[in-house]
């Protein structure tokens, strides 16, 4: 493993580049809906929408069959129950699957934009006014773009997103409304050592991918003296678990509560989204050039729509078991929703259950270079 591969970074990271501004084709965002709160992360998003909603305890809510555990984990948090729906292949719901019955006990349903790649919620939001049901927009991969029709985030009663996934913060989702408003949501304040860690834990990070040069070096040293105390050894990656209870635990739902930090907050107001969206859009291109032509795998959406900004890039490998255990070991910035919450069934048709066991999403964050795709597509070609 070359020390290359191992510094990949997961999620965007601040540097002189994130304040640039470009000029881009003027693409809306979540972020531009009237009635918006900032929240600590997406998950504590969805968990404000579904207290917005009033949903009587022990109400339904429908969860795609393809997911995160962090989807699912603020249903349960806010005493509700959940059942799935499978997916077409486009990953929109399948409705025709929900029974009459359950429409009964059914108060939400949440639909995600995967990969950054909206799609018209048009049907979903016609099957929503129908039924009664409040339609959850999950747009945490997708904080920017068009969703046929319409923007992203205007096709739901309430629209969620994640702008840690988009923006160099430690911490921040979005709860968003382009038709209702927003009740007052009481946030416990951050205390000021909080504060404090969150500015400097985004200094540390900038400093140790040297993308604050030339205060980078004298920042890494400042911070090897400051962690030389209290370094504990590295034992690898928390062994994920499987049951309920321990997927709600390591969905760290601790901050769901909290105020976001003020550097999250001032940097999601402020930072500038051209360069974010057009570097994004180029890496996309990227990886779509490296895997169109390959045999092993093929990308999960053929082309890249004009007004949509990829959170990753969705890969199809036959053998993804072996792929993404080697994946892991080389640390390149790839993850799979391989974690399903225990009870999804497994539905004949389901794209859902397909994805989960061959899909691997590749970050197209703006941090990464074309040269860095170029050598994440050429390793993964290899291990193909």
């Amino acid at each position: 493993m070359s020390s290359k591969e191992a510094n990949f970074p997961r999620a965007p990271i601040l540097d002189w580049s994130s304040f640039s501004s470009i000029g881009v084709a003027n693409i809306p965002s979540v972020a531009d809906l009237p009635n918006r709160v900032i929240t600590t992360s997406g998950r504590a998003a969805l968990y404000q929408a579904l207290l917005q909603l009033d949903l009587p305890a022990g109400a339904t809510v429908l969860l795609p069959s393809y997911h995160c555990p962090t989807m699912v984990a603020p249903a349960l948090l806010a005493g509700l129950k959940v059942e799935f729906y499978p997916l077409g292949g486009d990953g929109l719901p399948l409705l025709g699957a929900i029974g009459e019955s359950a429409l009964n006990r059914v108060g939400a349903i949440i639909v995600a934009h995967y990969f950054g790649l909206p799609l018209s919620l048009s049907t979903v939001r016609n099957w929503c006014d129908q039924h009664g049901i409040a339609l959850i927009e999950d747009c945490a991969h997708s904080l920017f773009g068009d969703a046929g029709e319409r923007p992203v985030g205007r096709w739901g009663d309430f629209a969620t997103a994640s702008f840690s996934k988009f923006l160099p913060v430690p911490e921040a989702g979005l709860l968003a409304s382009a038709h209702r408003e927003i009740r007052p949501v009481s946030f416990k304040e951050n205390a000021l050592s909080r504060q404090l860690k969150g500015l400097v834990d985004v200094l540390e990070l900038s400093a140790r991918h040297g993308c604050l040069k030339p205060v980078d070096l004298p920042l890494r040293l400042l911070f090897d003296r400051k962690n030389a105390r209290k370094r504990v050894p590295d034992n690898g990656s928390a062994v994920p678990i499987d049951d309920a209870d321990g997927m709600m635990r390591q969905c760290d739902m601790g901050r769901i509560e909290q105020a976001p930090l003020w550097i999250s907050d001032s940097l999601s107001r402020r930072l500038p989204k051209g360069r974010n969206i057009a570097q994004r859009r180029a890496n996309f291109a990227g990886y779509l050039a490296a895997f169109q032509a390959s045999s092993m795998a093929r990308p999960v959406r053929p082309a890249l729509p004009e007004h949509a900004v990829p959170y990753v890039f969705p890969l199809w490998v036959e053998d993804c078991d072996r792929v993404y255990a080697e994946i892991r070991a080389r640390k390149l910035p790839v993850f799979r929703w391989d974690r399903i919450w225990p009870g999804t069934p497994d539905i004949a048709g389901d794209t859902g259950s397909a994805w989960s066991r061959h899909v691997l999403q590749l970050l197209c964050h703006q941090t990464l270079g074309t040269d860095d795709v170029l050598e994440i597509s050429n390793e993964i070609k290899c291990l193909l």
